[in-house]
C-alpha cells in the first residue's frame, strides 16, 4: 500500500530538478500512505515526474521499491495497492515469453510490482489489468509513445484524482497531493457540494475541488501530450472500463447459479478461502478487524482456518468498544470477544471514551483529506491506530453486505416497494403523516418497551430516526426517488447552497443500471447495483482507505475479490434473501466455523453515538463551526437551514446528526485546506 504521485507537463516549461521537487512534495504530502520508503523518477524528454511513498508489505527489500522500470526499459510504473495472484501472474508472463521464443527475465525480485509491471509491458494495460487480481491504483508512463495510464481497481478500493492545470496534468492518490507545491489553487465545486450534502461523500468522477475528477472504478484513462498541449479548455479523453459492474451483473442475472444450495455454498467457500489465503501473503504481521458481524466473523474463522493448515500462530483481531452508555446501542466489543474466542484468536479491545471524539473529530478532515461525512470514520481510525501497533496488514469484512445483500433496505426495503405498487398515494400520505406524528425519540421508547416482542429481523437501532426517514420515502412513485429518500442526508440540498445544480451519480444514469428486464427498478439487486455503484467504492472504502492509511495500515477486503463478486452476482434471489435475512450464503457458512448464538442479532453497522456526542463533548466544536455569522461570511450555506436543524437537534426531539456531520465535515475541511469563499 503506498501513496503515488506525478506530473506529466510536455510543453517544456520545467527543468528535471523542478519536475522531480514538485513530484516529490507531492508523494510527501501523502507520506502517511507509505512511511517505509519514497522515490522520485523524471523522463526529461518527456516532461514526467514520478513520486512514490512506500509502505513495504512485500518483498521488503530495495528490489521492491518504487517507482519501478520494466526489463526492456520502456515502461515505469508507480503502484498504489496490492496484487493478490502475482505469482500466478508471473507465472503466466514467463510462459508467454518461453512460448513467443522471448528470452527468460532474470526477475530482480518477488514484489508483485514487479510482476504486474512485466504483465504491463507484456500485454497492454488493458489485458494485463483484466489478468491480475488485486485491489490498486496505479500510473504507468510509456517512454516510447510518451503517454500515460492511470488505472483504478474494480471496485473501488483505491483512489486516484487527477486535474489538468495549465497544460500539465496532476496526479495522486489524495487531494491534497494535487495542491502540494504545484501552485495549483482550485475552488469549491459548489455543485458537488450539494451532492456531498446529499450522499455525505462525493462520488466519482466528482470531487470537492472545481476542474478535479476521480477516476471511477475499474476505468483506465490513457493521455498523451496531445491532450495537454491542446487548447486550455480541451476536454481530457474520457476513461474507459476495463471491468463494467454492469455486465457482471447483467451475465449472472440472466444466467442464474442453477445449482442446489449445497452446491451454491461449496462454490462460495472456495472462492472465499481462495480470496482470504491469497490476500494473508505478505511478508509483515497480519490480522483482523473483528465487529463480531456475519462478514468479518465469516473472515476470521477462514483465516484462523488458514493459519491453522499451515501451522502459523493464531490470527490476531482487533475491534472497539465504548465506555459510556451513551455508546452502549453501538458496542460490539462483547460480541466480537466471544467470537474471537471461539475461534481462538489473540484479540484486542479499544476502548473509545468521549473525550476521544472531540481529539479525533478534529483530525478528521486530514485523515480524510477532502470533505467526508460517514461518522463510523471516528471508530475506524481508532481501531486502525490500535491495529497498526501489532500488524501492518489487516484483513476485514467489507463488501459482504453489497455484493452478498445484507443492507435492509436489500431485504424490508426491497419488500416495501413491492408492496406500496397498489396503494395509493393518499394513503401513503396518511401513512407517512402517521410516522411523523411522534418524534424519533417517542418512537424509541415505544420500541424500547415492544422491542423485545418483535423478531431479529424487525428490532432496529435508532428505530425513531429511521421511521422518519421512511415517511420521507413513503409518497414517492418512482423507485429511483424511493431510494434517494432511503440514502440521502439532506433530502433537498438546494436548501443549502442555492442555485447549485447536483452533478450526475449513479442514481442518476439510467442508462448505466443494467437491463430493467433483469433487474427491476426497486428490486433487491436492484438496490444492490447502485450501492455497490457509488456507495461501496466512495462511502465504505474511502473510510477504510483513509482510516487505514491515515496510521499506514493496510487493510484487505477479501470479498471484493472480482471472483467472488462476479459469482455472487449469479446467485439467483433465494440464495440472497430467505426468511426475512439478506446475506443467506453467508450465514450459511459461517454457521459451520461458529454457533448462530454468538453473531445472530439485528443488523447494526459500524456507527458511533454522534447524537448524545453533539449535544455533549462536541457541542462547543460544532457551534463554533456551525455560526451564523461565520456561515453568511463563507458563503456555502445558507445559516438558516443550518441554524434550524442545529436547534431541532438541541431539543432532544429529533436527531439531525445525519444533516449536521456534513456540514461541519465541510467546514472542518474547509479550515484544514486554506480554502476561501
Amino acid at each position: 500500500m503506498c501513496g503515488i504521485a506525478g506530473i506529466f507537463d510536455p510543453n517544456g516549461g520545467q527543468t528535471p530538478q523542478e519536475l522531480a521537487g514538485v513530484a516529490g512534495r507531492m508523494a510527501d504530502v501523502q507520506a502517511h500512505r507509505g512511511p517505509d520508503g519514497r522515490g522520485v523518477w523524471t523522463d526529461a524528454d518527456g516532461g514526467l515526474a514520478l513520486g512514490h511513498r512506500r509502505l513495504a508489505v512485500l518483498d521488503l527489500t530495495e528490489a521492491g521499491a518504487q517507482p519501478m522500470q520494466s526489463h526492456c526499459g520502456r515502461f515505469v510504473l508507480c503502484l498504489n495497492g496490492e496484487i493478490y495472484n502475482h505469482a500466478d501472474l508471473r507465472a503466466q508472463v514467463d510462459a508467454a515469453r518461453s512460448y513467443s521464443g522471448r528470452p527468460a527475465l532474470n526477475w530482480r525480485g518477488r514484489s508483485d510490482t514487479e510482476a504486474l509491471l512485466e504483465a504491463l509491458a507484456l500485454w497492454g494495460p488493458e489485458e494485463a489489468l483484466k489478468r491480475a487480481a488485486g485491489m490498486f491504483a496505479l500510473a504507468l508512463w510509456d517512454r516510447r509513445e510518451r503517454t500515460l495510464s492511470l488505472a483504478r481497481d474494480r471496485l473501488g478500493e483505491k483512489p486516484l484524482c487527477y486535474a489538468k492545470s495549465r497544460g500539465r496534468l496532476l496526479f495522486a492518490s489524495e487531494l491534497p497531493g494535487l495542491t502540494a507545491g504545484t501552485g495549483f489553487c482550485p475552488g469549491v465545486d459548489r455543485n458537488a457540494l450539494a451532492l456531498f450534502l446529499r450522499l455525505s461523500c462525493v462520488p466519482a468522477p466528482h470531487s470537492i475541488l472545481a476542474g478535479v475528477r476521480k477516476l471511477p472504478a475499474g476505468c483506465l484513462l490513457t493521455i498523451a501530450a496531445a491532450d495537454l498541449t491542446a487548447a486550455a479548455t480541451a476536454a481530457l479523453p474520457a476513461p474507459k472500463p476495463y471491468w463494467s459492474l454492469k455486465t457482471v451483473a447483467e451475465a449472472g442475472l440472466a444466467l442464474p447459479f442453477a445449482g442446489s444450495d449445497e452446491e451454491a455454498l461449496e462454490r462460495v467457500l472456495f472462492l472465499l478461502r481462495q480470496s482470504v489465503r491469497g490476500q494473508m501473503l505478505a511478508d509483515v504481521p497480519v490480522g483482523a478487524l473483528l465487529s463480531g458481524g456475519v462478514d468479518s466473523s465469516l473472515v476470521t474463522a477462514l483465516m484462523t482456518e488458514a493459519a491453522a493448515s499451515l501451522g502459523g500462530d493464531s490470527v490476531r483481531t482487533f475491534t472497539v468498544g465504548y465506555a459510556d452508555g451513551d455508546g452502549a446501542a453501538y458496542d460490539e466489543s462483547r460480541q466480537a470477544e466471544a467470537v474471537a474466542h471461539h475461534l481462538g484468536t489473540r484479540h484486542r479491545t479499544l476502548v473509545f471514551r468521549p473525550q476521544d471524539a472531540l481529539s479525533l473529530a478534529t483530525q478528521l478532515a486530514q485523515v480524510s483529506g477532502e470533505p467526508f461525512a460517514d461518522a463510523s470514520l471516528l471508530p475506524s481510525r481508532l481501531v486502525a491506530g490500535l491495529a497498526r501497533e501489532h500488524v501492518t496488514v489487516c484483513l476485514t469484512g467489507d463488501g459482504g453486505d453489497e455484493i452478498f445483500a445484507g443492507y435492509n433496505r436489500h431485504v424490508q426495503g426491497a419488500a416495501l416497494w413491492a408492496q406500496l405498487a397498489g396503494v395509493s398515494p393518499g394513503l401513503r400520505s396518511a401513512a407517512a403523516a402517521a410516522l411523523q406524528s411522534l418524534s424519533p425519540r417517542a418512537w424509541d421508547r415505544l420500541f424500547a418497551l415492544f422491542g423485545p416482542l418483535l423478531p431479529h429481523s424487525a428490532r432496529q437501532r435508532q428505530s425513531g430516526e429511521k421511521l422518519h426517514k421512511l415517511a420521507l420515502a413513503l409518497p414517492v412513485r418512482v423507485a429511483p426517488a424511493f431510494y434517494s429518500a432511503l440514502v440521502s442526508a439532506w433530502p433537498d440540498p438546494g436548501q443549502l447552497v442555492p442555485g447549485a445544480s447536483e452533478p450526475t451519480w449513479a442514481l442518476r444514469n439510467p442508462g448505466g443500471w443494467p437491463s430493467a428486464s433483469l433487474c427491476p427498478e426497486g428490486g433487491t439487486a436492484w438496490m444492490q447495483f447502485l450501492d455497490s455503484s457509488w456507495y461501496l467504492p466512495e462511502d465504505i472504502l474511502t473510510k477504510v482507505d483513509r482510516a487505514g492509511m491515515s496510521v499506514g495500515l493496510e487493510a484487505r477486503a477479501p470479498y471484493l475479490d472480482h471472483r467472488v463478486a462476479e459469482f455472487a452476482w449469479s446467485l439467483p434471489p433465494q440464495m440472497r434473501v430467505r426468511a426475512g435475512h439478506g446475506k443467506w450464503a453467508l450465514r450459511g457458512l459461517l454457521e459451520r466455523y461458529v454457533p448462530r448464538p454468538l453473531w445472530e442479532r439485528p443488523k447494526t453497522g459500524f456507527g458511533v453515538p454522534l447524537d448524545a456526542w453533539l449535544r455533549g463533548p462536541l457541542k462547543a466544536w460544532a457551534e463554533t463551526l456551525l455560526d451564523p455569522e461565520r456561515l453568511a461570511c463563507e458563503g456555502y450555506f445558507e445559516p438558516a437551514p443550518v441554524a434550524a436543524a442545529w436547534a431541532e437537534h438541541q431539543s432532544g426531539r429529533f436527531n439531525r446528526q445525519y444533516r449536521l456531520w456534513p456540514v461541519l465535515m465541510f467546514q472542518s475541511w474547509l479550515e484544514s485546506a486554506g480554502i476561501s469563499g
